[in-house]
């Protein structure tokens, strides 16, 4: 979900919308480019004599939406303030498993260990990081670290630059100066 102004220049002047070819563009863009399609509405604002388009895109419940990249891909993306970010298998499966109905079940064995005292000394960590200190393939780390921000012990935030995760206040609760040192 989120706005999007056309006719605006990226420094904020008015260039105005020249045709209803524009409104044909935005439904092709809602039904063609996005999978699932997006519901939106436009308005129409006058400005210096100009016309502006102002589409507001719903926020989707049937996330992930899918989006073609420059080279065809389809990719999910997430809004972060202005900015659309590439969202990463992590928090795809994160989505994923916020749908079902069943609770988790997280066991801390050695890779939630050697992730939990990581934390505890660093700010953040990333995938390939977990991966490299934890030695496991990839669909497992992304299990643990999926599972663990399903359940608020992690949290993330995405950039232009990757994803990054971090500890949540709640795992001050499980006593990490307690985890064994590997």
């Amino acid at each position: 979900g989120g706005r999007l102004l056309i006719g605006v220049r990226d420094n904020g002047s008015i260039a105005g919308v020249q045709s209803e070819e524009e409104y044909y563009m935005i439904d092709a863009a809602a039904s063609l480019f996005c999978e699932p399609s997006v519901k939106y509405h436009v308005v129409q604002h006058r400005s210096e004599g100009k016309t502006v388009l102002e589409v507001e895109v719903e926020k989707s419940v049937n996330r992930p939406v899918y989006s073609k990249d420059d080279t065809g891909r389809w990719v999910a993306y997430s809004r972060k303030d202005d900015q659309n970010l590439a969202v990463n298998s992590v928090i795809l499966k994160v989505w994923k498993k916020e749908k079902r109905k069943n609770g988790l079940l997280i066991k801390v064995r050695k890779a939630e260990t050697i992730l939990f005292y990581y934390l505890q000394q660093n700010d953040s960590i990333s995938l390939s990081k977990f991966r490299k200190l934890s030695k496991l393939p990839l669909y497992k780390a992304e299990n643990i670290i999926s599972d663990l921000i399903c359940c608020g012990i992690l949290e993330y935030e995405l950039t232009d630059k990757g994803c990054r995760y971090y500890a949540s206040e709640k795992l001050d609760q499980y006593q990490p100066d307690s985890y064994l040192r590997y």
